[in-house]
Formats: structure tokens, C-alpha cells, sequence
């Protein structure tokens, strides 16, 4: 299996990985727009890393390099952009992880603070919380949105590890002695 694995090229694992942050988006915009859950800032933020791994994904498919540094490099980035993601829903589930008394209050809307604030103070803020990150609007099997986020960012970890795989696979003309 490992060497079918190893035969998928940088392409290939791009594809699957663009395939899977569309999959992750058209759930987070179907839960907003036929559901009606409204986005925390941390969700959005959690979209902004499901995207930034899809751009990486995206240039990885056009430009399919052939030789191992263009796989180590969008590898790596797209590993970035995942562990971003599973930094940000880890601070998401610990925050709905607290006790009523001990969750943040509601601050300002993630707009308005985009209008007055600089992009590292508005950072800063989102990643400190609010009480409406820490609000479970919704459980599917007693798992919470974020713990859900989570499974799906640990199987979108897998292209990331694909295309480092790609890059570690033996040029052609040489026979694999594994």
C-alpha cells in the first residue's frame, strides 16, 4: 500500500487536498447559509486556514514540480496552513471546554473590529476569545462543530504528508531498494 501511496504524485496530492478544503468549505457555508449557525471569529478563522491550505493546494496542481524541493515546499506550507487550523479549533475547544463562570465575555463583532482595529491587535482578540466562541450551537454524535473541524483538518494533515511522501519518492530511471 505504502508504494501506491508513494507512486500518487504532487499533483495528485494536491488535487486530493483542494479536493477535501472544498469539501470543509461547502459544509462550513452550508451550516451558515441553509442552517443558520452564525460563524464565531475563531470559525472564520478556521475557514482562513482551510483556504490558505487550498491556495497552497491549488498552485501545488498547476505547477506539479517535478523534482523534490517544489514538493517539500508545498508540502510544508500546506503543513503550516493545517497546523494553523488545528492550533486555532484547539483554543475553540478549550475555550467551550470552560466553566460558565470562567468564559470571556462577548466582545465586539469581528467586522467592526476589522473596521477600527489593526489586523495584529484584531488577531490578538480573536485568539483571546469570547463568550460566543465558547457557545455550542450545534453536536452531531455529542461531538461539537470545532471537535468536528479538528477530525477534518487531521485528515486534510494527510495531503500535506502526501506530498512530502511524493518528494521522498525515487526519480525515475532509479529502482526502489525498499
Amino acid at each position: 500500500m505504502i508504494d501506491d501511496l508513494r507512486r500518487l504524485s504532487v499533483r495528485d496530492w494536491s488535487l486530493a487536498g483542494l479536493s477535501f478544503c472544498a469539501l470543509m468549505m461547502a459544509v462550513a457555508l452550508g451550516l451558515e447559509h441553509l442552517v443558520g449557525l452564525e460563524p464565531c471569529p475563531l470559525c472564520i478563522l478556521q475557514r482562513v486556514a482551510v483556504l490558505s491550505a487550498a491556495a497552497v493546494f491549488l498552485v501545488a496542481a498547476i505547477h506539479d514540480p517535478v523534482g523534490r524541493a517544489g514538493a517539500v515546499i508545498y508540502g510544508l506550507l500546506s503543513l503550516a496552513a493545517v497546523g494553523g487550523g488545528i492550533a486555532v479549533v484547539g483554543r475553540h475547544l478549550w475555550l467551550q471546554s470552560l466553566p460558565a463562570d470562567k468564559v470571556p465575555s462577548c466582545g465586539p463583532g469581528l467586522d467592526y473590529m476589522m473596521d477600527i482595529l489593526p489586523l495584529q491587535q484584531v488577531l490578538a482578540q480573536v485568539l483571546s476569545g469570547s463568550g460566543e466562541c465558547a457557545e455550542i450551537d450545534f453536536l452531531l454524535f455529542g461531538i461539537s462543530l470545532p471537535g468536528w473541524t479538528l477530525v477534518g483538518f487531521l485528515v486534510l494533515a494527510l495531503a500535506p504528508l502526501g506530498l512530502l511522501l511524493a518528494a521522498n519518492r525515487p526519480r525515475r530511471g532509479y529502482r526502489w531498494q525498499g
